[in-house]
């Protein structure tokens, strides 16, 4: 098996285990709006479907069984170095994911009894989830090399930092700014060890 199937298994996986772990959350106490979830849904919608046809066009699914070349070709060892960083992204992501238990949600959500969590990979950013996501996501999109699912993880990357900010508002209410602030000073967002201002 090449490394890009190994990936997209990999990342099939993951996708059913975080449909099954849904299931174990908190009652939400608070939400956004629509208008306010719609400019981080709409990016990270529009970027998604760009790296499933960009995946999906590489492969002919779109194109009467036409297989399209790809911008690069890569040597093996680099696709099975990329898969290696797939993997280690989603590992990321479920390691922030129990690290939250029950605070976790799908959607910009105040759970009940919400509380900031600051311990494991929420040491290193303020979003892992997101962390592991974009890189995982990023090897991939390196590995099918098609414009269109390049472009959609730039797109995910901007839904993320967007849905970021505004988890952040939500947090900031059910915590308090000071405690907040003091967080947003020490941890990067969503780049480990970037340098923090001051």
């Amino acid at each position: 098996m090449r490394p890009l199937g190994v990936s997209f298994i990999v990342l099939s996986l993951w996708v059913a285990s975080w449909f099954v772990a849904a299931l174990w959350s908190r009652r939400t106490v608070a939400r956004p709006s629509f208008a306010q979830n719609l400019p981080n849904a709409a990016t990270t919608a529009l970027g998604a479907g760009l790296f499933v046809f960009g995946a999906e066009f590489r492969f002919g699914a779109f194109s009467a069984g036409v297989v399209h070349p790809p911008l690069w070709r890569l040597l093996a060892a680099v696709g099975w170095s990329l898969t290696g960083l797939v993997v280690v992204g989603l590992a990321f992501t479920w390691w922030a994911r129990l690290t939250l238990g029950d605070l976790w949600s799908g959607n910009v959500t105040r759970k009940e009894n919400h509380v900031l969590i600051q311990a494991g990979p929420y040491r290193l950013v303020r979003h892992p989830i997101y962390t592991g996501l974009i890189l995982a996501l990023a090897a991939v999109a390196i590995q099918v090399a098609m414009p269109s699912t390049l472009l959609g993880v730039v797109l995910i990357a901007v839904g993320f930092w967007l849905k970021a900010r505004l988890e952040e508002g939500f947090l900031v209410a059910a915590v308090g700014e000071a405690a907040y602030a003091d967080f947003r000073r020490t941890t990067p967002m969503l780049i480990p060890f970037w340098p923090r201002a001051g």
